[in-house]
């Protein structure tokens, strides 16, 4: 076999790897998206209360961090479930709060037809133009933790204003930072289906709830 041959065999092997990971990847996003709004909907009709900034970001970080652990077992798969499981029912009491309001029921689905609309249009970019964006990474975690960090200041010193500005940073932010994980799907950024799938959710996940805060004050219903 001559070396010509054997680049364009470990290229192809290449390529199959890649189309397997995202395959893996949004299959099983595709999954926990749907078992976090079942778990969504089951907070929604039991009216569950909101959990409180404090149990919401352990419980967060606490399956986040097993998450990791775990990724390279099948244990892996059921903290993904148990993470996005859980993010559904902390995001039940906010849509609830929604859709009390008048026109609640319009806000929350332009929310999330917006956040679709948005994931599928720069998903969709990424994987067509095969473009690289890992240059925009340590920008974006910067922005994300300048954003965190504004909006627990927000929470504690009550400021709606800055508030809505942290949710519009939000919203550029997730938008940068579904581009940047696809890409690194595409060029090995990132080998592992089940951290991706976790990033992407989590876009998803603040998008939405950006989306749903900005469109719900803009509709005079925050």
């Amino acid at each position: 076999m001559s070396l010509t041959q054997f680049g364009t065999i470990q290229g192809a092997g290449s390529v199959l790897a890649t189309n397997k990971l995202i395959r893996n990847t949004y299959t099983l996003l595709a999954m926990t998206l749907l078992f976090s709004a079942a778990t969504a909907g089951m907070s929604i009709v039991m009216n569950l209360p909101a959990p409180g900034l404090i149990l919401t970001m352990v419980g967060y970080f606490g399956l986040l961090f097993l998450t990791h652990k775990l990724q390279n077992s099948v244990w892996g798969l059921v903290s993904v479930f148990a993470l996005t499981g859980f993010m559904g029912l902390t995001l039940g009491p906010i849509v609830s709060y929604y859709l009390s309001m008048p026109n609640g029921g319009q806000v929350v689905m332009t929310a999330l037809g917006g956040t679709g609309a948005i994931f599928l249009g720069l998903s969709g970019y990424a994987l067509t133009s095969r473009k690289n964006f890992s240059f925009m990474g340590g920008f974006l975690m910067v922005g994300i933790l300048v954003a965190f960090l504004g909006s627990l200041a927000a929470i504690f010193l009550n400021m709606p204003a800055m508030s809505l500005a942290i949710s519009a940073m939000f919203v550029l932010l997730m938008s940068g930072f579904i581009l940047y994980q696809t890409s690194a799907l595409i060029h090995g950024g990132e080998n592992n289906y089940i951290l991706a799938t976790v990033s992407l959710y989590v876009s998803i996940y603040n998008l939405f709830l950006s989306l749903l805060q900005l469109i719900g004050a803009f509709s005079g219903d925050d």
